[in-house]
């Protein structure tokens, strides 16, 4: 019978950055994007549920959430070895596991490929930095390391609200707390309402998922703090377009105003197969808040918002097909990734 923390070992030497478990097929492992089985044998319907209750052992509550809701988010870590980020869900009939890994060392912002613009976001004192993408774009583990910078230059109090927590932050310069939904508080909204009195100088939501959240992490910025979030999308402008259509149409001009006010960038990133199949690369599509992205956002002309980025070079912009481009003269990616993700292919090799 496998042992879960057989499979997880398995995939930390490998190198994997995901693991799925579901009936009928073996253990799958995501390695540098793509899936691979490695020819093991087929999981049954007694392994899965094994494998889960291992998994969950000493956990009843996540246990009651996974029985009653369908699925359940939550850690779990290898002593010594590794954590993880699972989440467990049903599937016509029976369970399944989706299951990423997380590096007990926290990269640096270059370790990463982050430009420096970046840090110099999560150097704001306050206003509403975004970290968007897809998922598996690698947001958390930008949003981590923009954490630990602060964490390492700056005396603040850092709160974190993570479904789950993931990156474990020691106390360093800045007093960090790290509370996890589900268990430490009921929803992101809730949570992040509590941590407005909780005298926070940085709040870092893992997800803004809804109107509530949205709306007290604006009302946060606008207070003084600085916010960190993720958010589900794949460029500047639709990030805009995104949380403002959140939004009740009465509402969505005040919204608009009080973006155009509070946000201080947005750092969209990809992660694309190395050429060589060696891993994968990051590429970014960067925007800094300046008056004329105020301006378009106040405006409601986010359709407007590449020029800007186009433009500007001396902030520390960078359009995605920029970015792109610079990946592919340095032979770090193939074409076919470039004509594949390019808004502008004409753009790339002019």
């Amino acid at each position: 019978m496998r042992k879960i923390d057989d499979i997880l070992n398995a995939a930390i030497e490998i190198r994997a950055s995901d693991v799925h478990i579901t009936v009928g097929r073996p253990p799958v492992f995501r390695i540098h994007g793509s899936l691979s089985d490695r020819n093991q044998s087929i999981l049954t319907v007694d392994e899965v549920w094994t494998l889960i209750q291992e998994i969950l052992g000493g956990q009843p509550h996540h246990m009651e959430r996974l029985k009653t809701n369908g699925q359940v988010d939550f850690s779990y870590s290898i002593g010594g070895t590794g954590r993880f980020r699972v989440n467990a869900y049903q599937q016509r009939g029976a369970y399944a596991m989706a299951i990423r890994l997380i590096p007990h060392i926290i990269p640096s912002m270059e370790e990463l490929g982050l430009p420096p613009v970046v840090a110099q976001l999560a150097r704001k004192e306050n206003g509403l930095v975004l970290i968007t993408g897809p998922t598996g774009s690698g947001k958390s583990t930008t949003l981590a390391s923009m954490i630990e910078l602060i964490n390492n230059e700056r005396s603040c109090h850092v709160i974190t609200l993570e479904d789950p927590i993931e990156y474990l932050f020691r106390h360093r310069r800045a007093m960090v707390n790290q509370r996890e939904i589900g268990s430490d508080s009921i929803s992101f909204g809730q949570a992040l309402r509590s941590a407005l009195r909780q005298d926070p100088d940085v709040l870092m939501v893992g997800e803004m998922r809804d109107l509530e959240t949205i709306s007290t992490a604006i009302t946060a910025a606008e207070t003084g703090h600085l916010v960190l979030a993720s958010l589900h999308s794949s460029s500047a402008a639709q990030t805009v377009d995104r949380i403002v259509d959140v939004f009740p149409p009465h509402q969505q001009r005040q919204i608009s105003t009080q973006l155009a006010s509070t946000l201080q960038g947005v750092v969209s990133q990809q992660l694309i197969p190395h050429k060589d199949g060696r891993g994968r690369v990051l590429a970014v599509e960067i925007m800094v808040a300046n008056g004329a992205v105020r301006n378009l956002i106040r405006e409601g002309k986010t359709h407007q918002l590449d020029l800007p980025i186009q433009t500007g070079n001396q902030l520390g912009m960078l359009s995605m097909d920029r970015s792109l481009k610079s990946l592919y003269q340095k032979g770090l990616i193939a074409l076919e990734e470039v004509e594949k993700r390019a808004k502008q292919l004409e753009e790339v090799f002019r």
